[in-house]
């Protein structure tokens, strides 16, 4: 695939609910939720936690305009907490275009966000930025087209306040990105089958494993073995773990790992530097640092 065609995820911010600074959880990462998607020249950005400043840093070093769209599963804190400090939009020649569909008809993506920048929460307001910002609150279920080539679907996730699962196609290929969401234990959640079935790879919201999940029943966030199950169902044949417990450390993560290659052989879990292309056989799709990656099996 030439450059201007590519298709590729990076991985800013791996970790749920809250960001982590351990040296002992450095390989996999602290920093909550936040996904850069490349569609040949478009930028789309899935999350806006604390991964999100770091993103904004490499794009203001590029030294070039950006024009992106930002998706946001929902508005709880950690994944918008990025927002106040990412420097792009700051800059007046930028442009970016907000979206969210879990909070209608009761509030809107503008009103939340400028309550989270209010005093005494924080202390300058929404409009201390320059950069042109579109606010846009789409019903979920909806296909959100960015330009001719590139299409978001969109379909509602089991989370406490709401919450929106998406696929993006482009190329023929598809990326399927469900944090915060909370299965049924014994069972497959049919509308997320619906939303990835056949799709190139999924990144799931993986926050406990089987034994810690029956002690939080109704929290909002499922496990591998459930997002193991759903892309059997669902014919994927990438599945990313993603959304990691801010009390798993490296170590931890490294038994999930090795657990997860055995029950479904070439499932990843998600580091923050880490890069994927769908579509290309196991393993040679992985780009991450080598001081951050662990010793994998070839595949």
């Amino acid at each position: 695939m030439s450059e201007h065609c590519d298709f590729s995820v990076k991985f800013w911010g791996v970790r749920g609910s809250i960001s982590i600074s351990d040296p002992n959880s450095i390989r996999y990462g602290g920093n909550t939720s936040c996904l850069e998607i490349r569609c040949g020249e478009r930028l789309l950005i899935f999350d806006a936690g604390s991964g999100l400043r770091y993103l904004g840093n490499e794009l203001v070093g590029r030294g070039e305009a950006v024009d992106a769209d930002i998706f946001l599963t929902h508005t709880h804190y950690d994944h918008i907490c990025g927002i106040p400090f990412f420097k792009p939009f700051f800059n007046p020649q930028n442009q970016f275009r907000l979206q969210a569909g879990h909070l209608l008809p009761e509030k809107n993506l503008r009103g939340v966000l400028c309550d989270l920048m209010t005093s005494p929460l924080f202390p300058v307001p929404l409009e201390v930025f320059q950069s042109k910002i579109e606010f846009h609150d789409f019903i979920v279920g909806d296909a959100l087209h960015t330009g001719s080539d590139v299409v978001v679907r969109t379909a509602s996730l089991n989370h406490p306040d709401g919450a929106t699962g998406y696929r993006i196609e482009f190329g023929g290929r598809s990326i399927c990105y469900l944090t915060d969401t909370e299965h049924v234990a014994g069972e497959l959640d049919q509308t997320i089958l619906r939303l990835i079935d056949g799709a190139d790879m999924v990144i799931y919201d993986s926050m406990f494993t089987e034994e810690e999940y029956a002690n939080c029943v109704g929290w909002g966030h499922s496990t591998w073995q459930a997002g193991a199950d759903l892309c059997d169902a669902a014919g994927v044949p990438r599945f990313v773990i993603f959304h990691h417990d801010p009390d798993h450390d490296d170590d931890f993560m490294d038994g999930i790992a090795e657990a997860a290659e055995k029950r479904r052989p070439g499932t990843l879990v998600a580091q923050e530097g880490m890069v994927l292309r769908p579509g290309k056989p196991v393993w040679q799709d992985l780009d991450i640092p080598v001081s951050q990656a662990r010793t994998v099996p070839a595949g």
